[in-house]
């Protein structure tokens, strides 16, 4: 596995994350702020922020974010403040989401940042019947034909691709990681945490998963010099969702498909369901994708095994 040590960083060198209070966020500025200067961007505060770590608590949309970038010389950009909420409405996200990336992309031309690393999923590819068995990083992102609420991720994760092409002199970084478990709190681990879940009858589709930790660690190694491109990040394999379920020994329901659809649409409109309908086409058709890419670019494998990273998120049920 790749220690995800950078090649003797200056002592001046300055990493900016967005989204730094955010889950994810907390886990790669201290696993960076030791060997790096760390400086976060944030709407909300930062409990139990380490010292060595400034805060900027403001909007990504604001003029205080552009202050940050005039007053540290940054070294590279890790984006993360994208919001995902199912029942936010989509003209908030999507002002939120495309607007504070379009200020990010522009100000790390303004300010000659010369890395951009963004976050975005395996999800944008989209669970199909016809998916090949491990998708590449150049199949097409069809989530958003049957999921509308992913349009938003599918939008950033094209405008940085073009970003890509438009400025080269720029080391640009696209991640799509499979389903994170650990400390998030997202579609994939609610229905994990669920005590009864739902497995759609005739059907056990091949799942991959990555913890939380493993997911900053190959952050960490797309801050290496020359690193540009898009990666999917994987965890430990492949596996049947039954297998999955099996090892956090779950009482499964059987649901025929299409009443599952509807039955959790109900339930999504009344809230008395933590992940909205679409989800459910992951618990039917198989969407994997191939993470080579970044074990030879990036040197990156997981560390966590596939029973240390499903039973993670029970430490935060």
């Amino acid at each position: 596995m790749s220690s995800g040590k950078l090649d003797a960083p200056p002592a001046t060198d300055t990493i900016l994350i967005t989204g730094v209070s955010g889950k994810l966020g907390r886990v790669v500025a201290k696993r960076l702020y030791k060997d790096l200067n760390v400086v976060g961007v944030d709407r909300r505060p930062f409990p139990g922020k380490p010292r060595g770590i400034t805060h900027y608590q403001c909007d990504v949309r604001s003029r205080r974010y552009e202050d940050v970038f005039r007053e540290h010389s940054l070294r590279a950009v890790v984006h993360l403040n994208i919001f995902h909420n199912p029942r936010a409405k989509s003209e908030l996200t999507h002002d939120f989401n495309l607007t504070g990336t379009q200020a990010t992309l522009e100000y790390c031309v303004r300010y000659r940042v010369p890395k951009l690393i963004v976050l975005s999923s395996a999800d944008v590819y989209g669970p199909q019947p016809r998916n090949s068995h491990l998708l590449t990083e150049d199949a097409p992102l069809m989530a958003g034909a049957q999921f509308p609420e992913i349009r938003d991720l599918i939008a950033v994760d094209m405008l940085c691709n073009s970003f890509f092409w438009k400025y080269p002199e720029i080391e640009t970084v696209v991640l799509r990681p499979v389903h994170i478990l650990g400390s998030v709190r997202n579609a994939p681990s609610n229905y994990l945490r669920l005590k009864y879940p739902w497995k759609l009858i005739g059907f056990d589709p091949m799942v991959q998963v990555i913890h939380i930790e493993d997911l900053a660690e190959a952050m960490v190694s797309a801050l290496k010099p020359k690193v540009r491109g898009v990666f999917n990040v994987v965890g430990p394999g492949a596996i049947p969702l039954s297998t999955i379920l099996r090892l956090l020994e779950r009482r499964v329901l059987p649901m025929p498909a299409p009443i599952a659809k509807r039955l959790l649409g109900l339930l999504w409109r009344f809230r008395l369901a933590s992940f909205p309908a679409p989800e459910i086409d992951f618990l039917h058709h198989v969407c994997t994708v191939d993470g080579s890419r970044a074990r030879e670019v990036l040197g990156f494998e997981p560390r966590y095994n596939l029973r240390d990273t499903v039973q993670s998120m029970l430490e935060y049920s």
